[in-house]
């Protein structure tokens, strides 16, 4: 099966270790890396050139080439949507990379590009298949809380991580969201509906490991993120999704991921919570 990267500058380290991880660990799935193209073309085709795969010059010549896309630019989300309106009309199975869109509004037009067309769509972060979510599955009694401990270079851009993770753990039902702390050291709170909480303590200061709490009404498990396999996972996760040929996470966590981030970004949430 062959994929094909869509991004506005490949020389990034999602498209580096997703491609890695499909020349490496991941051999043995069947999928190929067929072509990319970029919207700094110039910088993309270096890119390609490096890593000995076709570029080319347009979304329009690579669809022909694929059986899927993936529409990377980690750090440029506002770009996703442009990629999107190139790549959707193709009707192939799409995973758009982390932050899904710059808010919920243009998040939704995705989706409806993706329905308009036919086009199975998928986004994640790499959050979403770790040992935490397994320790869930396994738990006696569901999560009554959730707290969680994370860094990044800004919690624009990084909070996905943990905001992700904690919507795959306690389900979509956030009533509302309130943030407290220093502007580079805020907490994050979300309550769910039955009164249930997630916290994340957020660190945009200092590289700090990943942890998480587990809290339900019998017991408490604290633990780790392992890291070691976490982008080796998320890729397999993609190709899952790829073959399955249809979403393996529900539409509504994903709006939610982006109504919880757009209330974060607000600034009222310092002040008051704010509903969802």
């Amino acid at each position: 099966m062959q994929l094909g990267f869509v991004d506005d500058n490949l020389d990034n380290f999602h498209a580096n270790t997703y491609l890695d991880a499909l020349r490496g660990p991941l051999r043995d799935r069947g999928w190929s890396l067929a072509g990319v193209t970029a919207l700094a073309s110039g910088e993309g085709a270096d890119w390609a050139r490096k890593k000995d795969v076709p570029y080319f010059d347009s979304v329009d010549e690579l669809a022909s080439k694929v059986d899927a896309f993936a529409v990377l630019a980690p750090s440029t989300p506002h770009t996703h949507l442009g990629l999107c309106h190139q790549v959707l009309p193709h009707g192939k199975p799409t995973f758009v990379d982390k932050v899904f869109a710059p808010n919920t509004q243009i998040a939704e037009q995705i989706l409806e590009l993706a329905d308009k067309f036919g086009a199975a769509i998928q986004t994640t972060s790499a959050l979403r298949t770790t040992n935490v979510q397994r320790a869930v599955r396994q738990l006696e009694s569901p999560l009554i809380s959730l707290s969680q401990w994370a860094g990044g270079a800004s919690l624009e851009e990084y909070g996905i991580h943990p905001i992700e993770l904690a919507i795959s753990c306690m389900g979509p039902e956030v009533v509302r969201v309130g943030v407290v702390g220093a502007e580079d050291h805020p907490t994050v709170v979300l309550e769910f509906s039955a009164g249930r909480v997630a916290t994340i303590d957020f660190n945009a200061k200092e590289h700090v490991p990943f942890l998480a709490s587990l809290t339900t009404s019998k017991e408490t498990l604290s633990l780790s993120v392992e890291d070691a396999t976490l982008f080796v996972d998320a890729m397999a996760f993609i190709l899952d999704f790829f073959e399955a040929g249809q979403p393996l996470v529900p539409r509504e966590e994903t709006l939610t991921i982006m109504r919880v981030l757009d209330a974060v970004q607000d600034s009222r949430a310092r002040t008051n919570w704010v509903t969802l």
